[in-house]
């Protein structure tokens, strides 16, 4: 066997195989980036309407708090003026109950649907809703990243040039490395 024989087809085939477990692997690596990124989208587009949700609540409670209030206050002058025990008794229950619930409104421990409540848990919500939104940024960079991969280790067996191969592998590990970041460090890079 010469020297020459290296490099013919059986070389040329040993070459391909490896080239098409490396597109396997990418390929595998892209779904689940996909897959993966698809569900951090969907979550983080469920968490925005349940911030949104949450912070309507919220206004509607200070809404609520504003017109109990005003008319506390209002009842309140109302009282100065009257002279009537039986009126001022009335009037006294009807702004201690608009009292009682204007603290009600503002806070409700009992419930979560107070408005400090709602607003700690619309704030939750704004947290996990852009984690899910970083996580799908770095799957949509890893998916990229591999789709290119995948591009460039097919180039390859056609050309035979092994630097689109190493290309190819160099961006593999970008993709993947952006994959875990996603997955368990969302918030470390921030590319977007």
């Amino acid at each position: 066997m010469s020297p020459g024989h290296e490099h013919g087809p059986a070389h040329h085939d040993e070459g391909s195989k490896k080239i098409g477990l490396l597109i396997a692997i990418l390929a595998l690596v892209l779904a689940f980036s996909e897959t993966l990124g698809k569900g951090a989208q969907t979550q983080a587009l469920s968490l925005n309407i349940e911030a949104s949700n949450l912070w309507a609540f919220f206004q509607a409670k200070t809404i609520r708090l504003t017109t109990v209030k005003t008319a506390a206050e209002a009842a309140a002058l109302e009282l100065a003026r009257t002279a009537d025990p039986k009126a001022r008794d009335l009037i006294e229950a009807q702004i201690a109950g608009w009292r009682k619930n204007a603290e009600r409104y503002d806070s409700e421990p009992e419930t979560n649907e107070g408005r400090k409540e709602l607003a700690a848990r619309a704030k939750a919500a704004e947290q996990k809703r852009d984690r899910s939104l970083a996580a799908y940024h770095n799957y949509e960079t890893a998916s990229g990243a591999v789709q290119i991969a995948i591009v460039l280790a097919s180039a390859a067996i056609i050309t035979g040039l092994n630097l689109l191969v190493w290309v190819a592998g160099t961006l593999g590990a970008f993709g993947v490395a952006f994959s875990l970041i996603g997955f368990f460090w969302p918030t470390a890079v921030h590319l977007f």
